[in-house]
């Protein structure tokens, strides 16, 4: 039986663990900051799921199935994920960067079928390998050496992660500081830096130490505006969810309790979802 998200985020370890989690993607990042960034804000998250979902349940023996510009639309749409504009630039930004492209013209001249290169499909497999990782961590399983064992495990996986991303409502309109972030820019990298750097605090700390100290820092290695991301970060201090041990932007950052049980929060539904998902479609013994 998989993980609920209640269980997860009542587990001793999940700072632990999602913070082992974060380490991780962050070096993804620091090796390919471009494709990275597919993942990088809530709405891009969302749209990179919907196309991988529509090309992993495509019928090979039906080119109407395929993963289309339109059936890409609809889905986000539907969903209302993003507009009609911002849909269609983000597959002319997939197709520019190499992380999809368009197939050879079939019998219906009319279809411009699409799908991930293998750059996008890697990415994706290490991202849920990683998350497997996180679940084994928390009760000892064998999700990720199954998952990494099985070679169609990842078309029967990823389909059922989207959907679940797409029918929480938590997951897919976020409240609170947490939805400070996650429409930025990068906004889930500048999270994934706090968590991966948050120190050890005394047992019901209203703060919580990282390992920011530079506004500026962040903002080159991220590629982000300084103004924007400053702005983002004002905004989470007039709620109390970060601050500064000195001057602000050139000392230590803490956040407090409350974002962080945000973040554990948001965390634990998105692990749930894939847990989920395992049970569903692999056997993890």
């Amino acid at each position: 039986m998989s993980l609920t998200a209640d269980t997860i985020a009542a587990h001793p370890q999940l700072l632990a663990g999602i913070r082992r989690q974060a380490g991780v993607l962050l070096s993804a990042y620091d090796d390919n900051p471009r494709i990275s960034s597919v993942f990088a804000s809530q709405q891009r998250w969302l749209m990179a799921h919907i196309g991988l979902a529509i090309f992993f349940r495509r019928d090979p023996s039906d080119d109407r199935s395929g993963f289309t510009t339109s059936r890409f639309v609809d889905m986000v749409r539907r969903h209302d994920v993003a507009s009609v504009n911002t849909a269609d630039a983000f597959l002319k930004e997939m197709l520019k960067y190499g992380f999809a492209r368009e197939l050879p013209r079939v019998a219906d001249k009319r279809l411009r079928l699409l799908e991930p290169t293998e750059e996008s499909l890697a990415s994706i497999s290490g991202w849920v390998a990683l998350h497997l990782e996180t679940l084994d961590f928390f009760d000892g399983g064998a999700r990720s050496a199954v998952f990494a064992a099985d070679p169609g495990a990842m078309a029967r996986l990823q389909p059922l992660i989207a959907d679940g991303l797409l029918t929480l409502e938590a997951i897919r309109t976020p409240t609170g500081t947490f939805s400070l972030f996650t429409w930025l820019n990068n906004g889930g990298v500048v999270m994934e830096r706090m968590i991966s750097g948050i120190g050890d605090a005394e047992a019901g700390a209203s703060r919580v130490p990282t390992a920011i100290h530079s506004i500026a820092g962040m903002a080159e290695w991220l590629h982000l505006s300084r103004t924007h991301l400053t702005r983002k970060l004002r905004e989470a201090e007039q709620r109390g969810s970060i601050g500064w041990e000195g001057e602000r932007g050139r000392s230590r950052m803490w956040v407090s309790s409350e974002f962080l049980g945000e973040i554990a929060a948001a965390q634990a539904a998105k692990l749930a979802i894939i847990d989920a998902a395992c049970d569903a479609c692999l056997t993890a013994g």
